[in-house]
């Protein structure tokens, strides 16, 4: 896809566009099946002052516009169906006023097929999002204005009469490094080597609606290549999710354990949360703790790793709006204990979200004299505020505040103990084309 994305120009792409658009109305046209076209363009302009690290005084804020534009197909009928997703990531300004070529991202956000084999039993295969309950392991990432993809194939059993689902998924990864054939057939053919993704992944999803509430578990398996020595690793999270309660009161859990090996290490780890939600006449009430282990410093020098680490969770939407934690490097193998409480008042047709976090390590650390540190870590409040201004266009605007502890500043780059980020964001989502439906689902 890279050397793809170098060769085509934006005018190529929209040309591309422009035929897709053309085919998809005939086919459908042709196969009276549905076919929907819609849009999104996703501008927002964010304010950095101490963003997912302490900044210092010789930093200046960072201040500027990311845009996400997105076109989606969408085709399906009773048997099947389809989306391709294309998807163009650029900060504003990154092009001249008069250009040939665009700089940005632009490529496949999705591109996949679902094939029901019957009602209740269909097959998923292609790039696309695998997203569960409250994506704190598996989620889209769909703050980030790239989003978070996988190339997998997924079967999928929902029964809507028992209220279950199963879901079976599974990956592999392959580089381009060399020109095919010559890469399936050479020595080095298996060496997968793109930094951070899994050489291939497994997974078992399963689900169960009750009158009360509902319980999930996950298993799921990843390898990875050691770049170092091209040797492999395994690990292996298993997590049970589950949420119970009525109208006025809710409770919700969720535990997941780590095991398997980090290159040499042994990995044994684990993240336990648990919150409350109580429905007043004038906004739900949060309370809440999450543990996310780590690992004691100095214990790696024994091989034995505790840090925990939600690989592919929607991180942003756990752990404070600033992205202190799992969201990049930032955070190492501290771990972190999470106390928050959260809140959403309606004011008139919009809603403001009222977060606060007090964050402790999850671990034992020490200063440079090997002397150990506090363990709170500091305070963050997060504050958005959002109104649909029609039905295709809405309004987000966020201001979030972390005062770092003195072990904050220890444990990360930056001194400064008061940090700022704020945001505005513009989202619009118009269908521009919708065949009848003929064939409906």
């Amino acid at each position: 896809m890279g050397s793809l994305q170098k060769n085509f120009s934006g005018k190529t792409y929209r040309s591309l566009y422009g035929l897709l658009v053309l085919l998809f109305v005939l086919y459908s046209e042709a196969c009276l099946a549905q076919f929907t076209l819609s849009a999104e363009v996703r501008p927002r302009t964010e304010f950095r002052d101490g963003f997912k690290t302490p900044t210092t005084s010789s930093n200046q804020p960072a201040f500027f516009t990311e845009q996400r534009s997105r076109l989606y197909f969408d085709v399906s009928d009773a048997k099947f169906r389809f989306r391709l997703a294309l998807q163009d990531v650029s900060i504003w300004g990154e092009n001249a006023q008069i250009f040939k070529e665009q700089d940005g991202n632009t490529y496949l956000s999705e591109a996949w097929g679902q094939y029901f084999v019957t009602p209740n039993l269909s097959f998923k295969l292609g790039r696309q999002i695998l997203s569960y309950d409250n994506q704190r392991f598996l989620g889209g990432l769909e703050w980030a204005q790239q989003g978070r993809r996988h190339d997998a194939l997924l079967m999928l059993f929902e029964d809507g009469e028992h209220k279950t689902k199963l879901h079976i998924g599974g990956a592999f990864n392959s580089d381009d490094d060399q020109a095919e054939p010559a890469y399936l057939q050479g020595p080095s053919a298996s060496f997968y080597s793109v930094p951070g993704n899994y050489k291939n992944m497994q997974f078992a999803w399963f689900n169960k609606l009750f009158s009360a509430g509902n319980i999930s578990l996950l298993a799921l398996n990843t390898t990875y290549q050691d770049l170092s020595d091209s040797t492999s690793f395994a690990k292996q999270t298993y997590g049970a999710i589950g949420k119970f309660g009525g109208k006025k009161l809710s409770i919700g859990t969720d535990f997941y354990y780590q095991r398997g090996k980090v290159r040499k290490s042994e990995l044994s780890a684990f993240l336990a949360g648990i919150n409350a939600t109580i429905t007043t006449k004038l906004t739900p009430l949060t309370f809440g703790i999450e543990y996310i282990s780590g690992t004691d410093a100095g214990e790696n020098a024994s091989g034995k790793l505790t840090n925990f680490s939600p690989d592919f969770g929607t991180n942003h939407a756990h752990n404070g709006f600033m992205d202190y934690f799992f969201v990049g490097p930032a955070n190492g193998s501290v771990g972190v204990t999470d106390i928050y409480f959260k809140s959403k008042i309606q004011i008139g047709k919009g809603s403001i979200v009222a977060n606060f976090h007090e964050f402790l390590t999850g671990s034992r650390q020490f200063d440079l004299n090997q002397n150990e540190l506090a363990k709170p870590m500091g305070f963050e409040v997060d504050l958005v505020y959002a109104i649909n201004l029609s039905p295709v266009v809405g309004l987000h605007v966020g201001y979030s505040h972390l005062i770092a502890s003195e072990t904050m500043l220890a444990l990360r780059p930056g001194d400064a103990k008061h940090n700022n980020w704020a945001w505005l964001m513009v989202t619009f989502k118009p269908v521009l084309f919708e065949s009848e439906d003929q064939k409906a689902l």
